[in-house]
């Protein structure tokens, strides 16, 4: 039973109180690799259930009802590939994980910080970094 509590995720109040010096030990990165597999999961699942509503062939008579039911399969797949988006970024960050990159800003190699992956698990920049890239694109389009 004592190897199971050594297992134990941390919550997100113990991680914000680790000090600067545990930044991505072995137990934050355990923590993140299991809320972006969660996260994996749950994008998964809602993929699978998408393809299930979708083959549900209705046959409507009413062209209104059969509008309506067109633009809620439109919406439907927006909001899939915006998912499908999100769970390259979720795998990206897994692999991030496993080869040490985790964590840490791909343009300054600066820590990014917990509460940001915190609110954004699969943050690649530092906030300032974000900050800069978004001004760029705001001034020179992208």
């Amino acid at each position: 039973m004592a190897a199971t509590k050594e297992k134990k995720l941390l919550t997100e109040a113990e991680l914000l109180k680790m000090p600067e010096s545990d930044y991505m030990n072995e137990a934050q990165l355990e923590f993140f690799r299991a809320r972006l597999q969660q996260i994996e999961r749950d994008l998964l699942a809602n993929a699978g259930e998408t393809t299930e509503h979708l083959r549900e062939t209705v046959i409507v008579p009413d062209p209104a009802d059969r509008a309506t039911i067109e633009e809620e399969h439109a919406l439907e797949l927006r909001t899939r590939d915006r998912e499908r988006k999100l769970l390259k970024k979720v795998q990206q960050s897994l692999a991030r994980i496993d080869s040490g990159d985790y964590g840490y800003c791909e343009e300054t190699g600066e820590p990014i910080g917990v509460p940001r992956l915190l609110a954004r698990p699969t943050a690649t920049l530092s906030l300032e970094a974000q900050q800069r890239r978004e001004l760029r694109q705001k001034m020179f389009g992208d």
